[in-house]
């Protein structure tokens, strides 16, 4: 471990409603914290024991990502083409941590229909 300072959920939470059209809700009894770009989620991040994050990733980054780092593994009860969980255990820096974060909103955001983005104003 690297011992970077570790991200807490404020700041999390922050960095995450800091991005533009971003709403945060909690669909599951308060145990998952969900964050949502024009209604579709990018991250999701776990609320109870280790402070964990479910991201979107792009394919051709999604096993690089898992075999460099040991605190990322296949998305928890997702589609692990698409998803990774990252444990938030200081062995990976905050600014990595937002990176990915922003690479999730974005490929959302790509993923949207035309008439999605105009309704959505980007």
């Amino acid at each position: 471990m690297c011992n970077f300072a570790l991200m807490n959920i404020e700041e999390l939470r922050e960095f995450c409603l800091s991005l533009e059209h971003v709403e945060e809700t909690m669909p599951f009894e308060e145990e998952i914290l969900v964050f949502k770009v024009c209604k579709k989620w990018f991250c999701l991040v776990f609320l109870k024991g280790n402070l964990r994050i479910n991201i979107k990733c792009a394919s051709d980054e999604i096993v690089e990502m898992r075999e460099m780092f040991p605190a990322v593994s296949p998305g928890f009860h997702m589609n692990k083409n698409y998803w990774n969980t990252v444990l938030i255990d200081g062995s990976i820096s905050d600014s990595m941590l937002k990176v990915w974060i922003r690479k999730s909103y974005k490929l959302v955001i790509a993923g949207l229909t035309k008439r999605e983005k105009m309704q959505w104003g980007l």
